[in-house]
């Protein structure tokens, strides 16, 4: 999978998908931002449904629907 530029503090941390930086939750907000600055929107969408199958296969006892909140939600 290749990633986007974004800085590199806030990267996934797997395979728990923390932010390396913050140790939240990632994608943390630092990471939305750059991620929504460097594509464009259906790139986005892209990448993040991609990030979202990985993180399920990480996560298998994650609830989908927080992974889908997570991950995809805030992409517009």
């Amino acid at each position: 999978m290749t990633s986007p530029v974004v800085d590199v503090q806030h990267v996934e941390e797997r395979p728990g998908w923390s932010c390396r930086a913050r140790g939240r939750p990632w994608p943390c907000d630092s990471a939305r931002k750059d991620l929504a600055a460097a594509m464009s929107p259906t790139a986005l969408r892209k990448q993040m449904w991609t990030r979202l199958e990985v993180a399920a296969q990480d996560m298998p006892d994650g609830p989908p629907s927080e992974l889908f909140v997570r991950f995809l939600r805030w992409t517009g």
